[in-house]
């Protein structure tokens, strides 16, 4: 493979905000690296470059029209629906994106969440912290009802690789697991039983959201579903904001339809400051943040630069057109 390579990164810095070494990627070729693009300067900073490292800069038609060196997109991610990827097609550029990095870590979130609820252990730092502890008549004292997972169901809607790993760790604990699933037959786990949409929220008292967002799921987790869910039940999406119709969810909370929600994406990002679901003491929302360990990130930085070491010796990994 040349070692020569023209190279730029459009919006490096949620890859690496400073804690990894972009020398793999630099010892491929002659690598630009950008923290941010804005749409007007897309252009002048991609052009006469042979890859682009993307992870949310669009990049459409038009802008790969004027680059006639440009032979392979690679993504910092799993989704690509920042890449008009027929397009891309039609022009004869490669577009490759990378899975499972990150699925230890979006598991590890994912619990992470439920134990915001399960013990609220920060809640309980800082009771003591402003010396309830020491005012109290019993040896010990709770904030609220705590929760063992011992026993409970775990609803999986979307059993790919980060939803095996939270099937995984539920078993640990000794939940039931229950999951809906495009291919169950091809995906069948043990432990993991599989059910209808209806059926997972009715009968889980957490259901997590690891499927990709379509036509046909946008929004579907709506005021209908959310009704029939127990009223002790726990909403958790680190998938994608758009699976979940924000203002139905906000009603549900509101009149204790659902005990509670935490979020890791919303509907748009960043959010507006305003955004309706901010304000609910009941909704837990970290900043896209699940699938951000720096152990994700360096798999990640080190799966694209396979990724671009194979396309250049004609080998075909990670392909999506």
């Amino acid at each position: 493979m040349t070692q020569s390579l023209q190279i730029a990164v459009l919006d490096g810095y949620t890859l690496n905000p400073g804690d990894l070494d972009w020398q793999i990627l630099s010892s491929l070729g002659e690598v630009d690296i950008h923290d941010h693009s804005s749409s007007d300067i897309l252009l002048e900073r991609a052009r006469g470059k042979e890859v682009l490292v993307v992870n949310k800069a669009p990049i459409d038609r038009a802008l790969m029209e004027q680059l006639p060196d440009l032979k392979l997109i690679t993504l910092t991610a799993t989704g690509y629906n920042n890449i008009e990827v027929e397009a891309a097609k039609e022009l004869g550029i490669r577009v490759c994106n990378v899975q499972g990095y990150g699925s230890h870590t979006v598991a590890q979130h994912v619990f992470a969440m439920i134990f915001s609820f399960t013990n609220q252990v920060w809640q309980h730092h800082q009771s003591v912290q402003q010396g309830d502890w020491s005012n109290q008549a019993n040896f010990c004292y709770t904030l609220d009802t705590l929760y063992e997972l011992q026993g409970k169901t775990m609803g999986i809607y979307g059993l790919g690789k980060i939803g095996q790993s939270v099937a995984q760790i539920a078993l640990a604990f000794g939940m039931q697991v229950l999951s809906h699933h495009k291919h169950p037959e091809r995906d069948a786990r043990p432990g993991v039983r599989f059910v209808g949409v209806e059926a997972l929220f009715a009968q889980s008292d957490f259901v997590t959201l690891h499927a990709p967002l379509s036509k046909q799921n946008a929004g579907f987790v709506n005021s209908a579903l959310l009704s029939t869910m127990k009223s002790s039940a726990i909403l958790i999406n680190t998938g994608r904001g758009g699976l979940v119709d924000e203002a139905d969810l906000k009603q549900a909370l509101l009149a204790g339809t659902i005990r509670g929600a935490a979020l890791d994406v919303l509907s748009s990002e960043p959010p507006p400051s305003d955004h309706p679901l901010f304000d609910l003491p009941n909704c837990i929302i970290t900043p896209h943040i699940a699938w951000a360990s720096q152990a994700a990130r360096q798999r990640l930085m080190v799966e694209t630069k396979a990724n671009i070491e194979a396309f250049f010796t004609g080998q075909a990994r990670n392909v999506i057109v």
